[in-house]
């Protein structure tokens, strides 16, 4: 096998040559305590980066085992130790030449701890994957920067980053601690009859809406109100105390600016581990829970919305919807169903950003307009109906309408970012301002959606995979198919975009063969990767992300080049 001095002295041959030279260079290279895997090379500097692995054998990784012994610890370790690269290389980054020459980068990550395919430990060795920007001059290669980047810069960062006793041991193993104890408490809910726990102390607030640290000065810690406080002994640190959100139906009020959203968010982004110091690093939500919004505009294919919406005009069919146009409160039943379709059992839902129509009809509009000209069935009339029947929990933000104090199991108030259990006045305020509203959902909530994807045989060009594209976490593009997820609020990286992307081209190749619904489809590719990202895209990715079959399905529901039909 070549050495890294074999290496150093093909750039210094390469030095003055024309960019495409570097081809040459793919293979692999043992360094002194790992070996170097070039995989792919960029065409041009100013194209995406080259892809590279480096491999460290535990013989000089050297970490215990213990730090790894269950998936919760690895997955926290392989968090640990990307950051540590990622600061690393950014450390030693310089310019050496044009477009991404110098460029040392792993996969961009959050505050969120997830399974990723940038990083992997085992008895046998670590595995980091980057890109690298080998250095140009516009398009002659400059070996000799190109010989220190490789040659000097990464066995640096490889040994700051990689190699256990570099790293300080304290530090790492709370990091794995706080992550396991997290996993812990969400596993804890069910049995507890909680949808949700956030601690006393955490801190909820960002620092603003693009920046989703936690927010240093002026923070409010978190406190619950006794009334549901609860308690959980955590396996690695001890007691914790803090709020239990209770199965059924749960509302935050409150006044304008006061708490009520950013205590929702939390809980929606519950469903993720936090790193240590993140303020919501044991906030913890079922892993079901599902965000839901109104999305006008938005494709909808074959979805039954007829619990909510019926009898259309021109007598248009809800039993099996579909529109290029959705309105505020068709998408906002569609995504509901959808939802319910893919096993959520806990829907997040803010009335700031729903469509008033579909979350209550009061009793002077209930008096102008007849029923039977009125083809929506408010949210408020179906939201016990669905918790009663399906064990569907739902955790609404409500500013505006007392009306669902009716429907409500549970009243917390937010006053300065303070949390109060109200339940009681408001039981009390419904009793003695009676609405004399007429409840229009009927006996039943319905049936929930079974949807068979139609085999595509068009748009994309069955000759080869198709192209992904993800800008941010707001949009996947698949061949010439521009998918728009900005209302799923639930994504936090862009490498989830790109898994559900060679997801969907998976499913489309493989699985969506006419006869299997939409879920036993999404099951059967789930099961066959278990849980390896590498199964969805085997070319060696270090940029792809775990996901939620509840956002595939939603990805695949926005599609607009698919067909679903009732099973």
């Amino acid at each position: 096998m070549p050495t890294d001095a074999d290496l150093n002295s093909q750039f210094i041959r390469l030095d003055g040559r024309s960019y495409k030279a570097y081809k040459d260079l793919q293979g692999r290279y043992q360094f002194k305590d790992f070996t170097l895997f070039i995989d792919y090379v960029q065409g041009d500097p100013f194209a995406a980066p080259s892809r590279l692995r480096v491999q460290v054998p535990q013989t000089q990784a050297q970490f215990p085992q213990d730090l790894y012994a269950t998936p919760s610890r690895v997955i926290a370790l392989c968090d640990f130790l990307h950051r540590q690269f990622a600061y690393q290389a950014n450390r030693l980054q310089t310019n050496r030449g044009s477009g991404k020459s110098g460029l040392v980068a792993i996969a961009p990550i959050g505050q969120q701890v997830l399974e990723r395919s940038s990083l992997w430990v085992s008895d046998l060795c670590v595995e980091a994957r980057f890109v690298v920007g080998l250095p140009a001059q516009g398009r002659t290669i400059l070996g000799r920067q190109a010989a220190e980047l490789l040659c000097e810069d990464l066995p640096e960062i490889v040994m700051r980053s990689l190699i256990y006793s570099a790293l300080d041991a304290s530090i790492l193993r709370r990091h794995i601690d706080v992550v396991e104890d997290a996993d812990w408490l969400r596993q804890q809910l069910p049995s507890r009859n909680l949808v949700a726990f956030i601690p006393n102390g955490a801190i909820l607030p960002r620092q603003s809406g693009v920046d989703d640290r936690p927010l240093q000065e002026s923070a409010q810690p978190f406190r619950a109100p006794r009334e549901l406080e609860v308690e959980f002994e955590r396996p690695n640190q001890g007691p914790i105390r803090g709020m239990g959100i209770p199965e059924g139906i749960t509302l935050i009020v409150g006044g304008g600016y006061h708490g009520k959203s950013t205590l929702l968010q939390a809980i929606a982004l519950g469903i993720y581990n936090h790193i240590p110091g993140d303020g919501r690093e044991q906030v913890v939500t079922v892993a079901e829970a599902t965000k839901i919004r109104a999305e006008d505009g938005r494709s909808i294919t074959g979805v039954d919305i007829s619990p909510f919406i019926n009898h259309l005009p021109q007598g248009r069919s809800t039993t099996h919807f579909s529109t290029e146009n959705a309105s505020g409160s068709t998408s906002q039943a569609a995504s509901i169903m959808e939802a319910l379709e893919a096993g959520a059992t806990a829907l997040l839902v803010d009335e700031d950003t729903s469509a008033t129509n579909f979350m209550i009809r009061d009793r002077r509009m209930q008096a102008l307009i007849a029923k039977d000209r009125e083809p929506i069935t408010p949210f408020i009339d179906k939201i016990q109906q669905l918790y009663q029947e399906y064990g569907v929990s739902t955790v609404l933000v409500m500013g505006g309408s007392g009306d669902y104090f009716d429907v409500a199991d549970t009243v917390i108030a937010m006053t300065n970012y303070e949390p109060e259990a109200v339940t009681e006045q408001a039981r009390a305020i419904a009793a003695e301002y009676t609405i004399h509203r007429t409840m229009e959902g009927g006996d039943r909530f319905g049936s929930l959606p079974s949807r068979i994807p139609v085999p595509l045989t068009q748009n994309w060009d069955d000759s080869r995979p198709p192209k992904l594209k993800v800008h941010e976490v707001d949009e996947l593009v698949i061949g010439r198919e521009s998918i728009d997820l900005s209302a799923l609020d639930q994504l936090v990286d862009g490498g989830q975009l790109r898994a559900m992307g060679a997801a969907i081209a998976l499913l489309r190749q493989d699985y969506f063969d006419g006869q299997q619904t939409l879920i036993e489809a999404i099951d059967q590719l789930l099961n066959t990767a278990q849980g390896n990202l590498d199964a969805l895209a085997p070319n060696l990715q270090g940029d792809l992300t775990t996901f939620r079959k509840l956002d595939l399905v939603a990805a695949v529901s926005r599609m607009r080049s698919f067909t679903l039909t009732h099973s």
